[in-house]
């Protein structure tokens, strides 16, 4: 599980997160909604330990970040806004060194590497340099990357961008099966029908501050509005008005 108290984060006169308070419960996918700038990518680094909060505190199964940000990321399967891939090295080599820097044991790890792609249909690029990749090819290598050390926690930042549709359903089983694992997972997408499809739970920050959490159909009908879609913007739209109590 993961526990977000009253988190808060400035750059400067900059508040980019407002008091957010947030919890993602193990078996459950969360989708995290919210225009560009509105607060989901300082939200998600600072769940990883990359930046520090102002105020507030997260925790991973009871493990505080901000006191041991190391011991957290070995929980945490991440996928970044960016895929950051080391060209020279082929899919297959970017996947297993990721494994091998989450302490996974050598022995485990080929196995690991030819599940995730069969699994991702990543046969055809899996020896290939990363150099020359075009964006769903990235974005497979890096998905592969950040699961394949079996993280207890999977957080990702637009983890279908890019995908063809028969990859798309992959990675929509691959989720669905994380969380019949037992484990959270929370991704960003601007992408309704994804939210729709995979979601337990909806989260839509706007002005650094959640103004909806709960269900699809909750959420809609918080708002009044006839889809997700309309909702979603409308809730962007308040970013001003604060906090709005959970559906």
């Amino acid at each position: 599980m993961i526990e977000i108290n009253n988190i808060s984060k400035r750059f400067g006169d900059v508040r980019a997160l407002d008091n957010v308070s947030l919890r993602i419960n193990d078996g459950e996918i969360v989708g995290l909604l919210g225009l560009n700038g509105a607060g989901k990518s300082t939200l998600m680094r600072l769940m990883v330990g990359l930046l520090s909060p102002s105020e507030g505190s997260i925790t991973v199964d009871g493990i505080d970040v901000a006191q041991q940000p190391e011991v957290v990321r070995r929980a945490l399967g991440v996928l970044p806004d960016t895929a950051g891939l080391y060209k020279r090295l082929t899919a297959r080599e970017n996947i297993a060194y990721y494994a091998r820097l989450q302490g996974m044991d050598e022995a485990a790890i080929k196995p690991a590497c030819d599940n995730l792609i069969e699994l991702l249909g990543m046969q055809s690029i899996a020896e290939r340099y990363a150099d020359g990749f075009s964006l769903g090819e990235r974005m497979k290598t890096a998905l592969a990357r950040a699961i394949v050390h079996g993280p207890a926690h999977i957080l990702l930042d637009e983890p279908t961008n890019g995908l063809d549709v028969i990859t798309t359903r992959a990675v929509r089983r691959l989720l669905q099966a994380q969380k019949a694992a037992g484990k959270c997972v929370l991704f960003s997408s601007h992408l309704m029908y994804e939210v729709e499809n995979l979601c337990d739970r909806v989260v839509v920050i706007a002005g650094g501050r959640i103004v909806a959490d709960g269900t699809v159909n909750e959420v809609v009908s918080q708002t009044g509005c006839a889809s997700l879609e309309e909702a979603f913007v409308q809730l962007s739209e308040i970013k001003e008005q604060g906090y709005v109590a959970h559906a």
